[in-house]
């Protein structure tokens, strides 16, 4: 190739989205974001006139009621799944026997049962089903899980992980909201998992986990609140604060690694400029280093993990996150919930084969509610 001629461009990835609530309009925006690299080409809805509005809204010409006509039909390299929690499962298996990679909103699944079922059906099929954690993909991530690999900050020591968000009882009207069998569990699986996702991915496999779980104030059948003592497989320790109780929100992840202390502070999305470093003495050019790589005028969002998605399809590369990785977020969530339920600490890998909690974020345990108030979850 000459210095005059450009590499061919990389093919549009087509996307569908199924379920067209509040989270669906972050996915058509970010998609509207990455022009010619990404494309909304259809949109399906059990409730079709909200469909139609939602494609004109962001031009699209496809609309279906359900998730069979719009795998029929064809034409899509991509489905984003923004339905509520229970349906995910079963859509992102519908979505591979289709042909059609899957990009689930959290949580992939209810349980690890379901999740494992994903896992078979991927093998059989190869055909992936990736998870939403936009999160993972903001530059200062990026650029810190960069760092931790090649082991410039030094051993991660100490970590505090914290979701203390607010939400009103009104928020709990939604027929979905605060189930067991529904949305599988409280802040734990549906607000702070964003949170302890970036956890693991920059720290690695947890070991083992020590929590407490409550229902203090609002009208759910989950908890409201969680709090777990964590142990990592290279030894750093870690608390992990999941609530919805809290009138000043804030999402704060804080590592301290041997040689310097690096800390973010958000709400719903952050910024290069939310980030803080602090340096061990006499480590004062590790300042230099992280400067070059974590600033950033945007905010962590899903229009990063789709970037990123888009890129991978392109290269004819696995994109992230795939099962395996949502897999283990989705293990640590249980691991809190066995935890607290079952007042043991929990290692890793134990939540297998007959075990309440494969098929059951609550276990059937909660000491809360009556047996037959959980039972179905």
């Amino acid at each position: 190739m000459s210095s005059n001629e450009s590499p061919e461009a990389a093919p549009t990835v087509r996307s569908a989205i199924i379920g067209t609530g509040g989270i669906a309009h972050a996915h058509a925006q970010a998609i509207a974001a990455l022009g010619d690299r990404m494309r909304l080409v259809a949109v399906s809805d059990i409730d079709a006139a909200r469909a139609r509005e939602f494609a004109a809204a962001y031009g699209v010409d496809r609309t279906y009621s359900t998730a069979e006509e719009l795998f029929a039909q064809g034409g899509v390299d991509l489905v984003h799944i923004c339905t509520p929690p229970q349906t995910h499962a079963a859509l992102a298996i519908s979505a591979m026997r289709s042909g059609v990679p899957a990009l689930v909103e959290k949580p992939t699944a209810l349980t690890l049962a379901e999740m494992d079922e994903i896992a078979r059906v991927e093998a059989e099929t190869g055909v992936p089903t990736l998870t939403v954690f936009q999160h993972r993909f903001g530059p200062a991530v990026r650029h810190l899980r960069r760092l931790v690999r090649e082991g410039v900050l030094g051993r991660p020591l100490v970590a505090t992980c914290e979701t203390l968000w607010y939400r009103t009882d009104d928020y709990f009207a939604v027929p979905w909201r605060g189930r067991w069998d529904v949305e599988g569990g409280g802040p734990t699986m549906g607000h702070g998992i964003h949170q302890f996702d970036v956890l693991l991915a920059v720290l690695g496999p947890w070991a083992e986990v020590t929590a407490i779980a409550a229902r203090q104030l609002r009208p759910t059948d989950t908890e409201d609140v969680s709090a777990a003592l964590v142990r990592f497989d290279n030894g750093a320790v870690a608390t992990v604060v999941n609530s919805l109780l809290s009138p000043r929100e804030s999402s704060r992840l804080r590592f301290d690694f041997e040689h310097a202390t690096v800390e973010v502070e958000h709400v719903y999305g952050y910024e290069g400029s939310d980030w803080d470093f602090t340096p061990a003495p006499g480590r004062n050019d590790l300042a230099e280093i992280w400067a070059a790589g974590a600033a950033s005028s945007g905010r962590s969002s899903h229009r990063d993990q789709f970037a990123a998605i888009a890129a991978a399809l392109a290269a004819g590369e696995p994109p992230e996150v795939s099962t395996a990785d949502a897999r283990r977020t989705l293990e640590f969530a249980a691991a809190t919930y066995a935890s607290a339920f079952l007042r043991v600490p929990v290692a890793a890998g134990t939540i297998a084969g007959d075990h309440p909690f494969m098929t059951s974020m609550s276990g059937g345990r909660v000491p809360w509610a009556p047996l037959k108030e959980v039972a179905a979850g």
